[in-house]
């Protein structure tokens, strides 16, 4: 029994060609295979009804004789091999080396990637134009502890390629205009051909001439001769915020790479704190160990010590023990919040490694009160 091709397309008989494409289009995006949901068997249906009632020949046989010849129809549509490109060889029904502008392979007038877009990145020219940007940039800079804790401002020089200050970027003189690009005349895309193992197809791309503005300057900047870039020295101003861990990276957005017609990269900067002879950094707080001697300990004093905001006294309590930490509030690092840590003592008690005769018999005197 021969097969309905008609109704598998969904159209009539006096369905003009531009019918039948439209609807195959549409039952090729529903079915296929290798789309989610897709129904291979439905697809394949379609394919055979598309590639007899797209060629007029075949059309005419079919509509007088109900078959369009060997292979088709009720005699062999339904036994394509499984194989080549998305599940059926090139032997048995449609055909896909004429999926091509202006093919002729089975009558196919349009594009691969019109049908078969949504699974493969995009169709013909309906995708935006991905923006050129420039290259990012990584330096290294050292400060000083206390620099870390209470942040400054460091000057970084770099010579890199940057906007012409004279065009912005535009590569145009001042107040000349632009005109139409006659690459693309004025579409801001070009066609290209492409060709693979599925054959001939077309493939729109951004136009290199004026990078999809469809516009050019009449004339060229003096500056940078049309390039909108050059290579110069900047110097830049970083601001280093209080509380920065060593290792942490800083961005600066736009301070990279500049690129024609496009968006400048990022500036990247690797802090590298330089360590300090007293202090260490723990969170918001800052830390440091400090030495007295068994005397201190036991009767207690009070000691200067020389902070990284200014000299700071300290009151080492009777009895401390070994190990203690004594806490002074906000005297540690900044925060957003408008505090500050605290600053933690290590309280290392020092041992006399010698005693005179004096020393040991006062000790062993406490020795005999228990002490």
């Amino acid at each position: 029994m021969s097969k309905d091709y008609y109704k598998t397309l969904g159209v009539g008989k006096g369905a003009s060609k531009d019918d039948i494409k439209k609807a195959f289009r549409k039952l090729a995006h529903e079915h296929h295979p290798d789309k989610k949901g897709g129904n291979e068997a439905k697809f394949k249906e379609a394919n055979e009804a598309y590639s007899v009632l797209s060629d007029e020949s075949k059309r005419a046989q079919y509509d007088q004789f109900g078959s369009a010849g060997p292979g088709y129809g009720g005699q062999g549509g339904s036994g394509a091999d499984r194989g080549g490109f998305g599940g059926f060889s090139q032997g048995q029904g449609f055909d896909f080396s004429g999926f091509q502008q202006g093919g002729s392979g089975q009558g196919v007038e349009f594009d691969l990637g019109d049908i078969f877009g949504d699974f493969f990145g995009g169709g013909r020219s309906g995708g935006r134009t991905k923006q050129a940007r420039g290259r990012d940039i990584s330096v290294d800079i050292e400060i000083d502890f206390k620099d870390s804790i209470f942040g400054t401002d460091k000057k970084i020089s770099l010579t890199k390629m940057s906007k012409c200050s004279t065009c912005t970027g535009t590569g145009g003189k001042p107040g000349t205009g632009t005109r139409t690009c006659t690459t693309c005349n004025g579409q801001g895309k070009v066609e290209e051909i492409k060709r693979s193992f599925l054959g001939q197809f077309s493939q729109v791309r951004t136009c290199p001439t004026c990078n999809g503005k469809g516009q050019i300057p009449k004339e060229t900047c003096d500056n940078c001769r049309g390039a909108g870039v050059f290579s110069k020295q900047e110097e830049f101003s970083v601001t280093i915020p209080s509380g920065i861990d060593n290792g942490q990276s800083l961005r600066m957005t736009g301070a990279g790479e500049a690129v024609a017609h496009g968006t400048s990269g990022d500036l990247y900067i690797k802090v590298h704190v330089k360590k300090h002879s007293i202090f260490t950094k723990d969170g918001n707080n800052l830390a440091m160990t400090l030495d007295v001697k068994l005397t201190s300990a036991l009767l207690g004093e009070e000691r200067t010590i020389s902070a990284l905001d200014g000299d700071l006294m300290v009151k080492v309590p009777r009895g401390v023990a070994h190990g203690e930490i004594l806490r002074v509030r906000g005297k540690g690092v900044p925060t957003e919040r408008g505090t500050r840590g605290d600053l933690l003592i290590k309280i290392n008690t020092i041992l006399p490694k010698k005693l005179s005769r004096t020393a040991e018999k006062l000790i062993e005197e406490l020795k005999g009160e228990g002490v």
